[in-house]
């Protein structure tokens, strides 16, 4: 089955045309041709974009829930496809399932979910996100901090143990060694550096060590001062290193996500929900670590006033990231896709909108609502 999606503003690589059809054959994008190609006559579906923009599927490596679920509730296959479909309405084509600090057996049955998602070919699953519980109680947020701990050698091997996909694991520089981290590192894991009060040169010891990354830049971890630069500084200053952010307007003034975006290279930070159960949901609050948090104008929130992840779903934070940050669209668009893709080192696969890349888009109105998602080909809504 072909389709043919066209009379779209479609982003690729050298920016918006609207002068080009993209063909679906499968799963997969076929071909990027003129609008009259005989192959759009002799498609087997026609979408009409109607003067629509056409992006990349957006790519969320820190999603804790959605659809009214949350997945340290209940890691299993069924919770995983909820949060999917819930997200999905947004745009998300790929996600990270994200756990956060839990104790082994929560661990082992999340992976073992994530593992069973990708084989049985639940949309969108990339792999999992293990946020803690290698992590600082100075830092903690949320998080509940009975559940933190160094790994032992089976527990190491736990968190190496996913068969499919990507694992992401974010931990904290001051309460792992260095070879703790380059061991992670050099069995595949992609190691993040948040949830930290490490001093500036514990940061860069973890980034030499093969950290890649930071989770949720500037929240949950050392601030930038001028004798103490802190994780945020080793953050901004690394020019290898991708970043999360969470721009909603709560997690971070947008004053300082444009210092970021000054000073890291192109391409090396990437929008993240770090998303809870009211996203795609009708529920406005819900229950954490045995905590209840309420959602109020958008921000998520312990009855003492600690930000425990957010409402916040990745078109709103492309949106966001042009009204606020003032980025283009099509830069935004990469944040959310692109780069995200190249963090998890699958823009091979996902991420643009090229031939023989997965046929994940999304189809957005001028006013930057979603109208439809593809995802792996299939059109939602259907």
């Amino acid at each position: 089955m072909t389709k043919a999606f066209i009379n779209g503003r479609v982003l690729l690589d050298d920016g918006f045309r609207d002068d080009v059809a993209v063909l679906v054959d499968g799963a997969r994008i076929s071909a990027i041709v003129s609008p009259d190609d005989a192959r759009v006559r002799d498609a087997d579906d026609v979408y009409d974009l109607r003067g629509n923009t056409l992006l990349p599927g957006f790519i969320d490596v820190q999603v804790n829930g959605g659809g009214g679920v949350l997945f340290n509730d209940a890691p299993t296959l069924e919770t995983i496809d909820r949060i999917g479909a819930a997200h999905r309405r947004f745009g998300t084509t790929g996600f990270l399932p994200t756990l956060i600090s839990d104790d082994v057996d929560k661990m082992r049955a999340a992976i073992a979910a994530v593992d069973d998602a990708i084989a049985q070919g639940v949309p969108g699953v990339l792999g999992i996100h293990l946020e803690g519980p290698y992590i600082a109680p100075a830092r903690r947020g949320a998080h509940d901090a009975a559940k933190f701990r160094v790994p032992d050698a089976d527990e190491i091997d736990l968190v190496c143990s996913l068969r499919n996909g990507r694992t992401v694991l974010t931990l904290a520089p001051d309460r792992m060694s260095p070879e703790l981290v380059r061991t992670f590192a050099q069995r595949g894991v992609i190691v993040c550096a948040g949830h930290s009060d490490a001093s500036y040169e514990q940061a860069r010891v973890a980034l030499d060590a093969g950290a890649r990354g930071f989770t949720h830049l500037y929240n949950a971890m050392s601030q930038l001062q001028g004798r103490a630069p802190g994780m945020v500084g080793a953050a901004l200053e690394d020019r290898d290193s991708w970043c999360g952010i969470i721009v909603d307007g709560h997690h971070t003034h947008a004053a300082s996500l444009r210092v970021a975006l000054a000073a890291k290279p192109r391409g090396k930070l990437m929008l993240v929900t770090d998303a809870m159960p009211p996203v795609g949901a009708d529920e406005a609050g819900f229950v954490l670590a045995g905590k209840h948090i309420t959602v109020r104008n958008g921000r998520c929130e312990t009855d003492d006033g600690v930000l425990a992840g957010s409402a916040l779903d990745t078109a709103s934070a492309v949106r966001n990231t042009v009204a606020m940050l003032g980025v283009p669209l099509d830069e935004a668009a990469r944040m959310a896709a692109a780069y995200p893709a190249e963090f998890l080192g699958i823009a091979n696969m996902h991420g643009r909108i090229a031939a023989t890349l997965h046929a994940d888009l999304v189809e957005m109105s001028p006013q930057g609502a979603v109208v439809s998602t593809v995802c792996g080909g299939i059109v939602w809504p259907p």
